[in-house]
């Protein structure tokens, strides 16, 4: 569920919930803004993402307001203007700290990288391999083109554990490895 939807079932529940208590007196509506608050953290708690957070400084201030003696529908603005700014100031900071640095894989490092090829690479025959990073990969030919054992592939692609590669077109440079 997005936070669209999130937002619309607490709505909806708060909206049921003045139907139930026909206006509600102080005590049922702390009670439910309570309620609010440990359901919001539980899912949060339960959830990978940022699901409910937000929902959380919004019920502290339907509670707050409950506790004031407001009405219901000051409540529930307080609650829905609450959550809006605590999303619209925290999901900048969220975005930032889950973009994060890419770790590389094995495949980013060997990508564009010069390779040996180690057994002749024949698509046809399913066989092929070469030597890039230390490590000897399954190897195919991006053309289809049989390349020999002992010639120089350019990395193109990775297809599962696969390589991609094809013949290298330039002298070897810094990039490739030494064997």
């Amino acid at each position: 569920m997005g936070r669209s939807g999130g937002l619309a079932a607490v709505t909806a529940l708060v909206a049921l919930c003045m139907l139930y208590l026909k206006g509600g007196g102080d005590s049922e509506m702390t009670a439910l803004w309570i309620a609010a608050i440990v359901v919001f953290g539980v899912v949060e708690a339960v959830t990978a993402g940022l699901v409910s957070i937000w929902f959380v400084p919004g019920a502290v201030a339907g509670l707050i307001a409950a506790m004031a003696g407001a009405g219901l529908l000051i409540q529930l603005v307080l609650f829905l203007a609450v959550s809006a700014a605590a999303l619209a100031a925290t999901r900048p900071l969220v975005k930032k700290l889950s973009a994060g640095r890419a770790v590389p894989t094995n495949a980013d490092r060997v990508l564009g990288r010069t390779a040996r090829v180690t057994e002749t690479i024949d698509n046809d025959s399913a066989s092929g391999a070469v030597y890039v990073d230390g490590k000897t990969w399954t190897a195919r030919s991006a053309d289809g083109s049989v390349l020999p054992a002992g010639s120089r592939v350019e990395i193109r692609r990775m297809e599962g554990v696969k390589l991609i590669v094809e013949a290298a077109q330039k002298a070897p440079d810094k990039k490739e490895e030494v064997v």
